[in-house]
């Protein structure tokens, strides 16, 4: 077993040994399991040592003991072929690459093979394989045959999934394969219609966007992707705020331009009462924030489930919690624990809905005029509330430039100059003192917007905006419903 991290401030080793040992046991280890080596690493460093009081300079230990403990990879060479996939990977070129690990037998480049599935008994496709790969490093090589033990990369097989067994075709017998969690999560993904639209992004059309979330669909097997009535907006369901959060990011790096809805948890309904997805959240924090961390998961219906403390200083926390409590919860929780704090969550299943959950409280300051944010402008604009810009950005009609704390949504002109005059009054020359600007990150903005709202994504900026840009239509919306 290898600890790695051992050479930040807050490591535990000993507690960290501790509760291996104590997962060991319940996953009904034998004394062989529990008896094996400990090796202490720091990545960063590149050291490892079997004593974390030892000054090393490199990694010979970890291989040493991997090679000294570890057995070679055993099966049966000569059975029938059973290969399960558990990851898959896409090229434009050769479309859809199945990889995973050769349970029995020898697969060859050209050899014909039936691919069943545990959970579809149904399923039984032959096909032939194209290619075979085997990794050296982090680079694939591509082989004649492979036999049992190897990772294997296979081409030739387009509707191969995640679970898939490569059976031998005289002998198909699938293998069990963990379940993949549904979506708990869905946002609408939309043509970017602003008045911006088209400036910064390089994929802009509905088409474009369209295949670029289809595509994704190739190697992500725990999103959804829905047409909708219009052709310019599609349904999207991940696992979660950060699952959708990573794609939003991909697409915008790779130039693409479009918009996203508020978030909107999947529900169910099981013998007439409503379901929602749950999360168990575990958070390693030092003792100073735990109160501030409990305080504001209590807000967002999480349960505190356990606590624990160690000697350094430290505690750990396990929440169960809506996974509606966690969406934009991430950046305020690195903001609250200063950067320190460590926060994982898992899918835990369905549980009874847990009631309202406290919305924002602040209403939204817009901007009625398209043009440039000037310091005059945003000098009366801010003693509504927050400002989310400063001086010298572009900004355009309906487009969200700050919160009111006052909870209504307020119209201001932050593009308003100064009036030109001959006449000096006192302290008129003087520079106008801007508060600092609040910068959304894509999280906090997914947690600000309301359902009227959205968000504008570029490959250069986040925008927040009103689905209505026109006030008076908006006002006219509003009064209707």
């Amino acid at each position: 077993m290898c600890i790695n991290k051992i050479d930040r401030p807050e490591a535990r080793p000993n507690e960290v040994i501790d509760e291996v040992l104590d997962l060991f046991i319940e996953l009904g280890a034998n004394e062989k399991n529990l008896d094996c080596p400990f090796v202490f690493a720091s990545a960063k460093k590149g050291t490892a040592t079997l004593d974390y009081n030892e000054d090393v300079e490199n990694m010979d230990v970890l291989f040493k003991t991997v090679i000294d403990n570890i057995p070679a990879p055993e099966g049966d060479t000569e059975g029938p072929l059973q290969v399960l996939i558990s990851t898959i990977d896409y090229n434009e070129y050769i479309g859809r690459i199945g990889i995973g690990k050769i349970e029995r037998g020898k697969i060859s480049t050209n050899q014909e093979v039936v691919i069943v599935n545990k959970e579809y008994p149904e399923k039984q496709e032959k096909v032939k394989i194209s290619k075979v790969y085997e990794f050296e490093g982090l680079n694939r090589v591509e082989v004649e045959s492979a036999t049992v033990g190897s990772i294997i990369a296979i081409t030739g097989v387009e509707d191969i999934h995640i679970g898939d067994t490569i059976c031998d075709v005289n002998s198909p017998e699938p293998l069990p394969f963990v379940k993949i969690s549904e979506p708990t999560i869905a946002m609408t993904f939309s043509v970017n219609n602003s008045p911006f639209a088209g400036r910064e992004g390089k994929f802009v059309t509905s088409r474009q966007v369209r295949n670029r979330l289809f595509k994704e669909l190739q190697t992500d097997v725990s999103l959804r992707v829905e047409e909708t009535e219009s052709t310019d907006a599609f349904k999207v369901s991940g696992r979660g705020e950060l699952h959708l959060s990573v794609l939003i990011e991909n697409m915008r790096r790779e130039g693409y331009e479009f918009q996203v809805s508020k978030p909107e948890v999947l529900f169910k309904e099981e013998n007439g009462k409503k379901m929602e997805p749950m999360e168990k959240v575990t958070i390693d924090l030092s003792n100073e924030f735990v109160g501030a961390v409990i305080e504001k998961l209590g807000q967002r219906k999480g349960e505190l489930v356990s606590m624990t403390e160690s000697n350094g200083g430290y505690a750990r926390l396990e929440f169960l919690i809506p996974a509606r409590g966690l969406i934009g919860y991430r950046q305020e929780f690195m903001t609250d624990t200063k950067g320190n704090g460590i926060l994982n969550s898992v899918f835990d299943g369905y549980a009874l809905y847990k009631g309202e959950i406290p919305k924002r409280k602040v209403g939204s300051i817009i901007s009625f005029e398209t043009g440039e944010s000037t310091a005059y402008g945003l000098y009366s604009a801010q003693e509504r509330g927050i400002l989310f810009i400063g001086a010298g950005v572009q900004v355009y009609t309906g487009m969200i430039v700050g919160a009111n704390p006052k909870g209504l949504d307020i119209d201001v002109n932050v593009c308003r100059k100064k009036q030109q005059s001959n006449i000096r009054a006192s302290g008129s020359d003087e520079a106008l003192r801007l508060s600092p600007a609040k910068d959304m990150s894509l999280e906090e903005a997914l947690e600000f917007i309301e359902d009227d709202e959205l968000i504008e994504v570029t490959p250069l900026n986040f925008r927040i905006r009103k689905k209505i840009l026109d006030s008076t239509k908006r006002y006219k919306s509003k009064k209707n419903n």
